[in-house]
């Protein structure tokens, strides 16, 4: 079974406690300015909600 690493604390999906993202998919979008080949600024986590 493949799991979904994740270390973002203020999203609600994130299992703190073993760094990983609790929703067996995720949908990754294209930033829409961004072109410059490095993936945390042309990448984002579609799914993320924040933990309220």
């Amino acid at each position: 079974m493949a799991k979904i690493n994740c270390s973002v604390g203020s999203c609600e999906y994130n299992a703190k406690n073993k760094n990983e993202c609790t929703l067996k998919t995720i949908q990754v979008s294209p930033c829409r300015a961004a072109r410059n080949g490095q993936p945390e600024d042309e990448t984002f986590c579609h799914s993320y909600s924040e933990n309220h």
